[in-house]
């Protein structure tokens, strides 16, 4: 089913139910748009900015770690040689 069918049968079904008023429509679609919204956040796995940035510190953190154990097994390396 493609959008326009999506939203010509939204509306059909709120003039059936005897939403007549613009405002009432109106309102009924922007609560159907914001629901379809969340679902695609929530399926998407989106995450608020706070979290990416904590992440991303962490992240960084945990490279600078890495980068220096591996200088000391580079190092242990040589000197056995």
């Amino acid at each position: 089913m493609s959008n326009s069918e999506k939203l010509l049968k939204t509306l059909s079904g709120l003039i059936e139910n005897g939403v007549l008023t613009s405002k009432d429509i109106k309102k009924e679609i922007t609560t159907d748009l914001k629901f379809k919204r969340d679902k695609l956040i929530d399926k998407l796995q989106l995450v608020s900015r706070e979290e990416f940035e904590v992440l991303k510190k962490l992240v960084h953190k945990q490279e600078s770690v890495i980068k220096k154990l591996l200088k000391k097994t580079k190092t242990k390396k040589v000197k056995k040689s």
